[in-house]
C-alpha cells in the first residue's frame, strides 16, 4: 500500500509540474517581457527622440531615469500589495497600468509628456517581476523550483537581444511611436494569458502597512539610484551627486534600523540572518556587477569600435542569448540534483572565462571568433544567473517570500545602476588615460585598449564570484 501511495503522490507532482506549472509560467514570462523589452527599445531611441523633440541629451536621459526612480519607488510595496490583494490581481493590475503608461508614451507631444508618462510606465512595471518570481517559486514542487526558475530567465535574456534588434528595425521602417506601441499588444496577450492561467494562490489578507517603510524606502532606493545615475554622467564630485548620496545612506540607514523593529516590515531584512541568505546575496550582487558591465560593454564596442548598426549588434549576440537559455534549462536541472555550488562555480568559471577573451578583442578579430566568445559567456550567465536567485529564495523563510523577493528586486536595481554608472565612466576614463598617454597611433587603438582595461574589471568581479561560490551550501528547509 505505501508503494502504491508513493506511486500516487510521483504522478501528481509529475502531472502538476507539466499540466499545470508550464501554462502559469508562460503568463508570467509574458508580463515579465512586457516590463524588460521595453527598457532595452528606449535605449536604442535616445538620438531619434532628441531630434523629434528637438531635446538634449540630458533632456531626453530623464524619461529612462524617470523610469528607473519609479520602478525604485514600487518595487518595495510588491509584497505589502500581493499579500493585500493577492499576487494574482497586482500582477494583472501592474500590466495593465503599463500597458496605458505605454500608449500614452506613444502619443506624448512634448518631453515633459514624455518623462510623466515613463513615471506611469515604472509604476505598473515595477511590481511584475518580484511577484513573478515569488509566483513561480510558490507553485513550483520544492523538487522542481530549479528547473522552474530557469525558464522564468527566459524573458532576462530575449530582452537584451530583441530589443536592440526590433528598436533598430521600428526606428528605421516605422516611427519612434512604434517603441511604445509594441507594448500594447504584448500587454495585452499578458493579460489574457494572465487571467486565464495565473491562480489565486493565497487570499488577500488584513497585511498591515508599514507607514515608516513606505516613506523611507522611496527616499533611500529613489535618492540613492538617481545619485548613482547623475554621478555616473556629471561626474562623482558633482555637488548634487554628493548631497543624493548623502542623503540616501542616511535614509537607507534608517530604514533598515526601521525595517528591523518592525514586526511586519516593507522587506524581509531579517532574512539576511541566514548565512546562506547572506553569501547568495552577495555572490548574486557579484555576478550582476560583472555581468550587468559586460552587457552594456559588447553593443558599444560592437557599435563604435567595430562599426556594426543597433541592428547588427543586436543579431551578432543572439548565439549568446541561445546559449544562454540552453544554460539555463541544463542549470535548472543540475540545481534540482545537485544544488547550488557545482552550478554557480561552473557557471562563474565559464563566465570568466568568457571575460577574459573579450579583454583580449581587437578591431580586427573575426566575427565568428567573437560569437563564440559571446557564446561562453552565455553559458556561463545561463548557469549562473537564475539559479543563484533559486538559491537565495530557498534560503529565506518560505512563508515571507512574497516580501522576500521585493527586496533582491530592489537590490538587483541599485546594482544594475551601480554597474552601468561605473562601468560606463570607466570604460571613458580609460578610453581618455590611453589617448593622453601618447604611445596610441590611433584613436581606435586607445578604445579598444580601454575596452580591454575595463572587462578586466569585469573580470576580477567575477574571478571574486568563483572563489565566493566555492563555500555554498544547501539551505536546511
Amino acid at each position: 500500500m505505501s508503494n502504491l501511495q508513493v506511486e500516487q503522490s510521483q504522478s501528481v507532482t509529475k502531472e502538476f509540474s507539466i499540466k499545470a506549472i508550464l501554462p502559469v509560467i508562460l503568463a508570467l514570462i509574458t508580463g515579465m517581457l512586457l516590463v524588460m523589452l521595453d527598457s532595452t527599445i528606449m535605449n536604442v531611441a535616445i538620438p531619434q527622440l532628441e531630434k523629434t523633440f528637438n531635446a538634449s541629451l540630458k533632456t531626453i536621459q530623464w524619461a529612462i531615469t524617470g523610469y528607473t526612480l519609479a520602478l525604485s519607488v514600487i518595487i518595495p510595496l510588491a509584497g505589502w500589495f500581493s499579500d493585500k490583494f493577492t499576487a494574482k490581481r497586482v500582477f494583472l493590475a501592474s500590466i495593465v497600468l503599463f500597458t496605458i503608461g505605454s500608449l500614452l508614451c506613444s502619443m506624448a507631444q512634448s518631453t515633459t509628456e514624455l518623462i510623466i508618462f515613463r513615471i506611469l510606465q515604472g509604476l505598473g512595471g515595477g511590481m511584475i517581476a518580484p511577484i513573478g518570481m515569488a509566483m513561480s517559486f510558490k507553485i513550483a514542487p520544492p523538487d522542481k523550483r530549479g528547473s522552474i526558475m530557469g525558464l522564468l530567465g527566459l524573458p532576462m535574456l530575449i530582452a537584451p537581444v530583441l530589443g536592440p534588434v526590433l528598436s533598430g528595425w521600428l526606428l528605421e521602417y516605422a516611427s519612434w511611436h512604434w517603441i511604445f506601441l509594441i507594448n500594447v499588444p504584448i500587454g495585452i496577450i499578458a493579460m489574457i494569458v494572465g487571467v486565464k492561467f495565473l491562480p489565486v494562490i493565497e487570499k488577500g489578507n488584513k497585511a498591515k502597512l508599514d507607514i515608516w517603510g513606505v516613506i523611507l524606502s522611496p527616499l533611500a532606493f529613489s535618492s540613492l539610484v538617481f545619485g548613482v545615475h547623475r554621478g555616473g554622467v556629471d561626474g562623482w564630485g558633482d555637488r548634487i551627486t554628493i548631497i543624493s548620496l548623502a542623503f540616501s545612506f542616511i535614509a537607507l540607514v534608517l530604514f533598515i534600523f526601521v525595517e528591523l523593529r518592525q514586526k511586519e516590515p516593507l522587506l524581509e531584512l531579517r532574512s539576511f540572518r541566514s548565512l546562506e541568505f547572506s553569501k547568495g546575496m552577495i555572490l548574486t550582487w557579484i555576478n550582476q556587477f560583472a555581468l550587468f558591465g559586460s552587457i552594456l560593454l559588447i553593443p558599444i564596442f560592437l557599435q563604435q569600435v567595430r562599426g556594426f548598426s543597433s541592428f547588427e549588434s543586436g543579431l551578432l549576440v543572439i548565439p549568446q542569448a541561445l546559449i544562454s537559455f540552453a544554460g539555463m534549462i541544463i542549470g535548472g536541472k543540475l540545481f534540482d540534483k545537485f544544488g547550488a555550488r557545482p552550478v554557480v562555480f561552473s557557471g562563474l568559471v565559464l563566465l570568466s572565462t568568457g571575460l577574459f577573451l573579450l579583454s583580449r578583442l581587437q578591431n580586427d578579430t573575426s566575427v565568428y571568433v567573437m560569437i563564440s566568445y559571446f557564446a561562453i559567456m552565455g553559458l556561463g550567465q545561463g548557469l549562473t544567473t537564475m539559479q543563484l536567485g533559486t538559491h537565495v529564495l530557498k534560503a529565506a523563510p518560505k512563508d515571507l517570500i512574497s516580501r522576500v523577493t521585493p527586496l533582491t528586486a530592489s537590490a538587483q536595481q541599485i546594482v544594475g545602476s551601480f554597474a552601468v554608472a561605473i562601468m560606463s565612466g570607466l570604460l571613458t576614463s580609460n578610453i581618455a588615460t590611453h589617448m593622453s598617454q601618447g604611445n596610441q597611433k590611433l584613436p581606435s587603438a586607445a578604445m579598444v585598449a580601454g575596452f580591454h582595461d575595463t572587462f578586466l574589471v569585469s573580470l576580477g568581479l567575477a574571478l571574486c564570484g568563483v572563489v565566493l561560490s566555492l563555500f555554498l551550501r544547501n539551505p536546511k528547509s
